[in-house]
Parts: structure tokens; sequence; C-alpha cells
């Protein structure tokens, strides 16, 4: 596994935790929006090596006391349980951001208690679902990691990126079906990084935004909009 760079702290990216993070090369998904590009398609993107972030960690003891793994995707490596098991052995919770394609390895995961929070994307209606992840074949296996976590007895969270060329409330309406009930549901708001995959990729209008909210209000009530005034 590839480690494509490290957050040293921040307060948002695990909930309740004060929490470093640390970014995993690779991805199976092209969404056009992603704001991490090099990491999932650039080989020469510089390499964070496993014992030096091992090494922070063992420093930073008493003052971080959570890891969030974001990408590219986690889960696209086999030895995750492996990096889950170094990190948790240090006294660390984990928070795992997934885009919900490799249902098997997320089990497996959350059954050995490795995982103390999931974020999981929801890129958009299952009739659009392709067209956004950039990839075809995937929606069972999307489908498969919702039933886990809204089965399981972690915390976790859904979460969309609103794009305005790719998203319209309709859509929302369709996610709140799919979803129903969920306790944690965000629409957070697209910001251009600078590293996107595609071009032509915009954030959505805030009236845009709340009529995205209003949609997916009657299946998921708890939903709320992230990084959106």
């Amino acid at each position: 596994m590839r480690l494509g760079g490290l957050q040293k702290m921040t307060l948002l990216d695990f909930p309740g935790r004060v929490a470093c993070t640390v970014f995993t090369a690779g991805c199976n998904f092209r969404c056009p929006f992603c704001h991490n590009s090099s990491l999932v398609v650039s080989p020469e993107v510089p390499e964070l090596c496993q014992d030096d972030f091992f090494a922070f960690l063992q420093k930073r003891r008493g003052l971080l006391d959570g890891v969030a793994i974001t990408g590219g995707e986690p889960l696209l490596h086999a030895d995750m349980p492996a990096f889950l098991e170094r990190i948790r052995a240090l006294g660390y919770a984990v928070k795992l951001d997934t885009n919900g394609a490799f249902p098997d390895r997320l089990r497996a995961v959350l059954e050995a208690g490795l995982a103390d929070y999931v974020a999981m994307d929801v890129k958009n209606s299952r009739e659009k679902y392709e067209l956004t992840a950039g990839v075809a074949g995937i929606l069972p296996m999307v489908g498969e990691s919702i039933r886990l976590l809204r089965e399981g007895k972690i915390p976790f969270e859904f979460r969309t990126t609103l794009v305005d060329e790719l998203h319209e409330p309709a859509d929302f309406a369709a996610i709140g079906k799919w979803i129903a009930g969920t306790e944690r549901y965000f629409i957070q708001g697209f910001v251009d990084s600078g590293d996107i995959l595609a071009g032509g990729m915009h954030a959505a209008s805030n009236e845009k935004a709340k009529a995205c909210l209003k949609a997916v209000k009657p299946w998921v009530p708890n939903a709320r909009l992230r990084g959106i005034e």
C-alpha cells in the first residue's frame, strides 16, 4: 500500500476527535469532480513512508486521539486491515472513508472492529451512478456497502458532493429513498482544489443546494448541508 500524504492535525475530518488524516494512493473510480486526482491517476505522487507515518503517530500519542484514512480509495488495498491494526495498537481511534466499491473488505474491517466511524460517499441516484463515478458495473457493490453500514453497529455517515453539472433535486429525492432513515447524511459543497480530474465542474448555487436538501428531507429528516452556507 502506498501512502500519498499526511495532514498532521484536523478537528473536522473525524467527528469528536483531534485527528490526523492520512491519504492512500490509487482509486478504482474516476469521478470527474475528484479533488485529489493526483492520488488517483499519477504514479509519481510523493510517497509517505509507512515507517515515518507510524513514527509520527508514536510521537503524537496523547496529543491526537484519532486517525482519519482517506484517498484515493483506502479499501482498494488488500493490506488495509493490517494497517488499521497497527494504528489501533497505538491506541488511536480510526475513521475510514470509502466509496463503497469493496463490500467484502468493508465487512472484514467492520467484523474485526478495526474502524470506529465510517464515511461513505453516495455519489448520486442509482440511475446516474455510473456517470458520476466514472466507471461501470459498480452499483451492486455500492448497494451492498450501504446495506452493511445500515445494518451494522458502528457510527457512520453517508455524504454526497453536490456538483452543478451532475446533480438535480430529483436525484436527491432518489438518494433519500435509497438510504431512508439514515441518521447522518450530508450534502457537501464541491470545491475546485486545482487538482480536479476533469474540467467543466462547478459548485451549485446555494439556492440549488437548499432545493436538493429539501428533496431528500422527506426520507432523511436529519440530512444537512456541509460546507454550504
